[in-house]
């Protein structure tokens, strides 16, 4: 996504030609392209798919819709599969038209999880499930802090479970870290992600995430804290930027390893 711009064929020649060896996938340019073609064209380029996203939007009341979600999210699991990542991440879905209780909604995404992580480990995809900051928590997301998240995940085996820890949603929370901690000892880090946060945010304020190093986030500290939790597993930049999307994607994938080594491996 930080490089949508880029067809999958443009985005695997350009990874390959910086040394990315792992990427992370969204659904809609997969299906686009075709789920067995993208596996393909990413295996044979000697790429790993490290997450793909998302599944989620477990909210609704109305039980047509509720069906219409957990099928959608049953297919996720298979096209995961099918392009060889063992994490499907989640983002839970916001409040139903006319609904003003998160419990109950948070409620609703528990019943489908139990629906759908077995499912999942069949499958031998974890689900993690991704917590939003709070602005989103209406009308994309009402898990809006890890230890929501944890809550939720912890009903059920880590092996089905999970978390994904994004800097850009909960770099504001000072319980964070020791839910990251929390996270960690119990093995449900299954997805970690990096975005800085600038400000003024942008109308809509969905594509506001801010290019390594251009905000106010301590990315390396937060690094650091996953680390030391034992998380050893893939670490993704994920952007969602209008003035990075009119740039030439390869130049901001460039851009954005250039970044990735100068403020996260460098000390």
């Amino acid at each position: 996504m930080t490089v949508k711009q880029l067809s999958l064929p443009e985005l695997v020649d350009a990874c390959r030609g910086l040394g990315v060896s792992q990427v992370g996938l969204w659904r809609e340019p997969v299906r686009e392209y075709g789920v067995e073609a993208t596996a393909e064209l990413v295996r044979d380029a000697g790429l790993t798919v490290t997450t793909l996203c998302r599944g989620g939007f477990l909210t609704a009341i109305d039980p047509d819709a509720r069906a219409a979600a957990l099928a959608d999210n049953r297919r996720a699991v298979d096209e995961a599969a099918t392009l060889g990542t063992d994490t499907l991440v989640l983002v839970s879905g916001g409040l139903p038209a006319g609904s003003k209780d998160l419990r109950a909604a948070r409620e609703r995404i528990a019943d489908a999880l139990a629906e759908l992580g077995p499912y999942a480990r069949e499958h031998g995809v974890r689900l993690a499930v991704e917590p939003l900051h709070p602005m989103y928590a209406a009308d994309r997301c009402v898990v809006s802090t890890l230890a929501q998240a944890l809550d939720l995940a912890e009903r059920f085996p880590a092996d089905q479970v999970g978390v994904t820890v994004d800097t850009y949603h909960i770099w504001w929370d000072d319980t964070a870290p020791a839910q990251i901690a929390r996270a960690g000892a119990g093995g449900r880090i299954h997805s970690f992600q990096l975005a800085d946060w600038t400000t003024p945010l942008p109308a809509g304020v969905l594509n506001g995430r801010g290019q390594i190093g251009d905000g106010a986030i301590d990315l390396r500290e937060w690094m650091r804290c996953v680390a030391a939790a034992g998380y050893t597993g893939p670490v993704e930049v994920e952007l969602f930027n209008e003035e990075l999307w009119e740039r030439d994607g390869r130049e901001v994938l460039a851009e954005t390893v250039a970044r990735f080594v100068e403020h996260m491996t460098q000390r």
